[in-house]
């Protein structure tokens, strides 16, 4: 299977060796989003909610490119900081998508890039 990537420019560029985002078939693999703000590469600042807007922000961006919505997405997979952050970022996550809601799964990590709070990776499905 032959790897095809897929970029937005309105949201913030790769910063190492991999894709925004990658299709394998119909499946398209979103690369984990932190709250970076694609205009000045800058963490956003505020706490777990606002950091959690903008993850989603980047991540509706991805996928626009890509000529998909949140209403694609089949799987989410979240990375926390701290559990402490949960209820704000399940609030934000909650406006984000309509039911049936993705499959979801939830972490505490010891860290993430530039001192994020929340990082962010989807699936999503063409058609």
């Amino acid at each position: 299977m032959t790897r095809e990537h897929t970029q937005s420019d309105q949201a913030p560029a790769a910063i190492g060796p991999y894709s925004q985002a990658v299709w394998a078939g119909e499946l398209l693999y979103l690369s984990g989003q932190t709250p970076l703000d694609p205009a000045t590469g800058k963490l956003v600042e505020g706490g777990a909610t606002e950091q959690t807007a903008q993850v989603f922000d980047n991540l509706e961006a991805v996928l626009a490119g890509a000529g998909l919505t949140m209403h694609d997405v089949i799987k989410s997979n979240v990375f926390l900081t701290s559990m402490a952050d949960f209820a704000e970022m399940n609030a934000v996550y909650g406006r984000r998508f309509e039911a049936p809601f993705p499959a979801r799964s939830t972490v505490a990590v010891a860290g993430l890039p530039l001192g994020a709070r929340v990082e962010i990776e989807l699936v999503a499905k063409r058609g």
